[in-house]
């Protein structure tokens, strides 16, 4: 809704044509002389009504409905194109309610860039409305989009390997959480709560990001399938910290949950990430097993994943001497199309692997 801060002729004339009154109807609309709304008709920036006539004006916008409050700003921004200053004295008051759909809308359009990994459109997307808004200005409903904006702006971040910092994942997260913690919403709090937990264990603290899952994956706040990946995501800290055995019992548990809850793609990801917990304790039979079956039922329309499939298949391959250079090929593989998509925490991680196969202690100085 729009706000004037003080009225002239110009701004009642805009208000008359939104309104799609004649100028003795809206003379009779406000209760003035249809010689006064002619005086601002003629003089239009050059006259201000009385005080009290302003306070009619306000009274007459408040009462218009959106339609006609868009077709006011929309005059007001022709006139003050063709008249210096004429429409500085009108704001808009937070979004309106077809701007609310609008933006609903593209965040599900950001939801569909991120899982390509078009990190540009996706942050041009959630820039447009969180700069357009300030939070502290917006209703319930307003302050729900901007959680999910602000959230979906930290799965940006988390993708792209920004992930501490005050222009990082984790602050985008935390900024979210207080949102919908405020709206009272547990459900998003929790999986604001889950997200967090997944920066924790990509900055390197494995072992409290495998005790804030554990949590969360009895956390009734969550849907069956966000306890499973928090299952699932215990048995990946776990197996990072060294202790794959039992890393690949929770690993399969939270895969038989994925399974019975019809998710494939969660699935494929549960056999690849069982597949490195096997590499972990040198079965690399069990692990080109695991890898194999992700690779042949996951979605492939995702380089992100396509990215981590492969690095998990070049890290089992290289693990052993005789299938070395096909591991190397197949983690270059994997680089290239990180470094194309702009996946740094993936690029970092295969950089790790190829690291790690050159020491004094890995396949290629045996």
């Amino acid at each position: 809704m729009a706000t004037v801060h003080q009225w002239t002729g110009l701004e009642a004339r805009a208000l008359r044509l939104a309104l799609r009154l004649s100028v003795r109807a809206f003379a009779e609309h406000l209760g003035v002389a249809v010689a006064t709304v002619s005086k601002w008709e003629s003089k239009r920036a050059d006259t201000e009504p009385r005080p009290d006539t302003q306070a009619i004006l306000d009274t007459a916008l408040g009462r218009a409905n959106a339609p006609a409050h868009l077709r006011f700003e929309t005059l007001l921004s022709e006139m003050a194109s063709s008249m210096q200053g004429a429409g500085r004295r009108v704001t808009a008051i937070g979004p309106r309610a077809w701007e609310y759909e609008s933006w609903a809308d593209d965040l599900d359009r950001v939801v569909v860039a991120l899982s390509r990994q078009n990190f540009t459109f996706a942050d041009s997307l959630l820039s447009r409305w969180l700069a357009r808004f300030d939070a502290h200005g917006l209703d319930e409903k307003g302050l729900y989009l901007f959680a999910r904006s602000t959230a979906l702006l930290g799965d940006l971040k988390r993708d792209q390997g920004s992930v501490l910092g005050p222009l990082s994942a984790q602050h985008s997260y935390t900024g979210a959480r207080a949102v919908f913690t405020q709206l009272d919403i547990p459900r998003r709090v929790a999986q604001l709560d889950l997200s967090l937990a997944v920066v924790t264990e990509m900055s390197g603290n494995v072992e409290t990001a495998a005790r804030q899952y554990e949590s969360l994956a009895v956390d009734d706040r969550l849907s069956h399938r966000d306890r499973a990946r928090a299952r699932l995501w215990v048995g990946t800290a776990l197996s990072k910290n060294g202790r794959h055995d039992y890393a690949t019992r929770v690993m399969q548990a939270a895969t038989r949950d994925f399974e019975e809850l019809t998710e494939p793609d969660d699935w494929s990801v549960a056999h690849q990430k069982l597949a490195l917990a096997r590499r972990g304790v040198g079965d690399l039979d069990q692990a080109l097993h695991f890898i194999g079956i992700a690779r042949s039922s996951g979605a492939t329309d995702s380089p992100m994943q396509r990215v981590r499939l492969d690095t998990a298949h070049g890290h089992i391959l290289l693990s052993d001497a005789a299938t070395q250079d096909d591991g190397l090929q197949v983690l270059d593989q994997a680089a290239r199309a990180a470094a194309q998509y702009g996946l740094v925490h993936q690029l970092r991680s295969i950089e790790g692997i190829k690291a790690m196969n050159e020491g004094p202690t890995g396949p290629g100085r045996r």
